[in-house]
């Protein structure tokens, strides 16, 4: 796999990877990332073509996801922290 480029964006990383006759784009923002994987094809080709695919319908859909991913952390790391805290000291009377 390879970095073919890089979109711009005020606040993602945009990476664009090629394999074979795949297409790997990474949004990452912070600690968070997705990728998506899309093949090669008569219709998409190059960077130019994944540059005019990642439009400002989709980088909302994605920033959206990346929002519910970071809640989905804190939800779980919440639970993880209070029941250390309960396991965390014997009950002195």
């Amino acid at each position: 796999m390879r970095i073919i480029g890089a979109i711009d964006h005020p606040t993602l990383k945009i990476t664009v990877f090629k394999m074979d006759e795949k297409f790997s784009i990474k949004f990452e923002n912070g600690l968070l990332e997705q990728t998506f994987k899309i093949h090669a094809g008569s219709d998409i080709n190059s960077l130019e073509d994944i540059k005019k695919l990642v439009d400002p319908a989709w980088l909302s859909e994605v920033m959206q996801m990346l929002q519910q991913m970071n809640q989905s952390k804190l939800a779980a790391t919440s639970r993880f922290l209070s029941v250390n805290e309960e396991e965390e000291f014997d009950e002195i009377i």
